[in-house]
């Protein structure tokens, strides 16, 4: 982290949001990139969820995430009260919305919308100010404090890079980026290839054992399901369907098919 950050949150905005806005290589630049024929969403089937969790653990396995920073997590509660208690169990990754509260309120435009619908974090133009985290609905973005999940700096395991914006942050340092900045699930994006396509599905999506999870582009009628082939508009037409929070207007890329 670097002061010009530190120096926002004292009132330099206009400043640091200049110096912030040179263009940056390969999927940094989140505004410019992406296939614009694609919208990529999720269908997540609520009756075939088994509630293993492995959604969750593959997420943080792809993506490298330290403690307390959470992409896609698995929320489990009871709800009620006995004898009329039940459990609420679903996945939930980052909405992907369309109108996002997030976006709107970043002062440095460091979180932007992709033109296949996926919103990134250019972590050189994030100050850290956590803005985005009040304003997301979904509480869907986590603050990176810097935590490590061994903190032996000759552990084996801190020798493995995060593949996240194509490990362009792989290895963590103290005093470097993303430490000190906002993180939220990008769908994979490092899965990519260089034309916007899916070389394989997300991580939780490809390991979810009741094959709940459907990944795929919903701007294509004709677009499968790139884990289990079914076609995405098909699976919400054969059922009912909801987004979280809808009524809030973010226009979320989340479906659930209810159980």
């Amino acid at each position: 982290m670097d002061m010009t950050r530190r120096g926002f949150l004292k009132g330099a905005g206009v400043a640091v949001a200049a110096a912030t806005a040179t263009a940056l290589p390969g999927c940094l630049q989140e505004a410019s990139a992406g296939n614009g024929n694609r919208r990529w969403g999720m269908v997540i089937d609520l009756k075939r969820c088994i509630a293993c969790k492995a959604c969750g653990a593959a997420c943080r396995l792809e993506n490298k995430t330290p403690p307390g920073v959470a992409y896609g997590v698995f929320l489990d509660e009871e709800k009620g009260q006995f004898p009329h208690a039940y459990r609420l169990s679903f996945f939930r990754p980052c909405m992907q919305c369309e109108e996002s509260s997030c976006a709107k309120v970043c002062p440095t435009g460091a979180t932007s919308h992709r033109k296949d619908g996926i919103v990134g974090v250019d972590y050189e133009k994030c100050i850290g100010c956590r803005y985005c985290i009040a304003a997301c609905p979904y509480g869907a973005r986590s603050f990176d404090y810097g935590h490590n999940y061994i903190e032996a700096a000759n552990n084996p395991y801190n020798a493995i890079p995060s593949s996240e914006y194509g490990a362009e942050y792989g290895l963590r340092s103290k005093g470097r980026s993303p430490i000190g900045n906002v993180r939220k699930c990008t769908f994979c994006l490092h899965l990519q290839d260089e034309k916007g396509e899916y070389r394989e599905p997300t991580a939780c999506s490809r390991t979810c054992m009741g094959k709940a999870i459907h990944f795929g582009d919903l701007k294509d009628p004709e677009a499968k399901c790139l884990v289990h082939g079914e076609k995405m508009q098909e699976l919400l037409a054969r059922r009912g369907h909801y987004r979280l929070k809808e009524e809030l207007g973010n226009e979320p890329s989340v479906y659930y098919l209810p159980a």
